[in-house]
């Protein structure tokens, strides 16, 4: 077990309209200093499914085609003990303060990839903002329950909600 920080910064703007959260990143996305890095997470390939479009491969490419769709992405856990990706060993939790994304872009959904993201936002953020989040099924590779076309399909509701 080690404490570690989280080392991305947030990814939004102005024009953002629905934040995703997940819970803290893995060994993979704190290597390669962005979100989702591992190659067998399936989050790129969801969105990318879920929006129509091409699969992102660039952390530059990511970051486009997240601002474009306006989608905010970060984590709910600055900083916590873990060992090594995994959610289930997760102690000792300092939350990400979300009011810089909330201030700052009109965001009208909260999004959470999978149940760890899902209950560290009620416990930690929620009381704070005030605001419901939607539990999604995680994109990790963890989740083998799911398929891709499962997962698409329940992550549908981000499209709903961006054309809201």
């Amino acid at each position: 077990m080690e404490t570690v920080t989280h080392p991305i910064p947030p990814l939004f703007d102005a024009s953002s309209r629905i934040l995703i959260l997940g819970s803290f990143p893995s060994v993979k996305s704190r290597e390669g200093l962005f979100f989702y890095h591992h190659p067998q997470n399936r989050f790129w390939k969801v969105l990318a499914g879920v929006l129509e479009e091409p699969v992102p491969g660039s952390i530059e490419e990511k970051k486009i085609f997240l601002l474009k769709h306006r989608i905010a992405l970060w984590d709910v856990i600055a900083s916590c003990t873990i060992e090594g990706s995994s959610d289930s060993t997760i102690k000792n939790v300092v939350p990400n303060d979300l009011s810089g994304i909330l201030s700052a872009a009109d965001i009208s959904r909260i999004f959470c990839n999978g149940g760890a993201s899902f209950q560290y936002y009620k416990k930690y953020q929620e009381p704070r903002t005030g605001r419901a989040a939607v539990r999604l099924p995680s994109t990790s590779p963890a989740n083998a329950a799911w398929s891709l076309d499962r997962l698409i399909r329940e992550w549908a509701v981000i499209r709903d909600s961006l054309h809201a």
